[in-house]
């Protein structure tokens, strides 16, 4: 029985020139595969050596892409190795196939948000109104589903993140803070929902899942096995479970530890 691999992208398994954490001498330091360009520029990377990885967890697992990105932002990453059949994508909103959404999964991701949560526009407002512009650089929607900032993190205080958390909370929405980006995003939507739909499609299997941070705690804690590297939110706040391997290693390193642990149970 081959298992299903879900799991997170940035700062999981690929990465940024200021996330990739290369603290060793320069002439030790990895070969990097550049797998998304951005306005012409290289923007996201892994070490070669994971990208071998990768490509061989084709051969021997459903790997599933997993992310908070929008399908557009989703589109411009290359990962090594064959397309995958299912990718998620949105935070659980969008579930691709074969590189299409499922329009059948985002109505029913629709309808229970409807039901459950304040709407999206109640949500900027109250960021619009509280927001200040000395540290705010941007204000976006994602997928018509949730709202994220993109913020100086130097001058964002500490406490308005936590007072955005207690408004939001009662109003069945959650706050993550990820490097320079601050997301505000629905509870019901989860990208373990989405997963759990795919495993539902293809079959009973094991589900081996990663990633780094608040929004990829549902995932961590609905797999059969999970891993988080030593940065991000879920490494800062100490979180763990007892099924879910906290790895110490940082940066870029780590997207190589997680996939071949991934390898290994696969």
């Amino acid at each position: 029985m081959n298992p299903l691999i879900a799991s997170d992208l940035d700062r999981t398994l690929i990465y940024s020139t200021a996330a990739l954490g290369l603290r060793m001498p320069d002439a030790d330091a990895p070969r990097l595969l550049c797998v998304e360009v951005y306005e012409h520029k290289p923007l996201s990377y892994m070490t070669e050596t994971a990208a071998a990885l990768l490509t061989g967890l084709a051969r021997t697992a459903t790997f599933v892409p997993t992310t908070t990105r929008t399908r557009e932002q989703y589109r411009r990453i290359r990962l090594p190795g064959p397309p995958p059949r299912f990718a998620i994508c949105a935070n659980g909103g969008e579930l691709l196939v074969d590189g299409e959404s499922d329009t059948g999964w985002r109505r029913r991701v629709e309808a229970g948000l409807a039901a459950e949560c304040a709407t999206l526009e109640e949500v900027r407002t109250h960021l619009a109104r509280t927001a200040d512009p000395a540290w705010l650089l941007k204000e976006r929607t994602a997928e018509d589903l949730f709202a994220y900032l993109v913020v100086d993190r130097a001058l964002l205080p500490e406490e308005w993140v936590k007072e955005l958390s207690a408004w939001a909370e009662p109003r069945g929405w959650t706050v993550s803070l990820q490097g320079r980006k601050l997301y505000a995003v629905p509870a019901p939507l989860t990208k373990s929902a989405a997963v759990a739909e795919i495993a539902r499609r293809t079959g009973p299997c094991e589900v081996l899942a990663a990633g780094d941070s608040l929004l990829d705690a549902d995932l961590l804690l609905a797999a059969d096995r999970g891993w988080r590297p030593g940065h991000g939110e879920l490494a800062d706040a100490g979180w763990t479970a007892p099924h879910v391997t906290a790895l110490t290693t940082r940066g870029v390193a780590a997207g190589e530890e997680i996939l071949r642990a991934f390898g290994g149970t696969a």
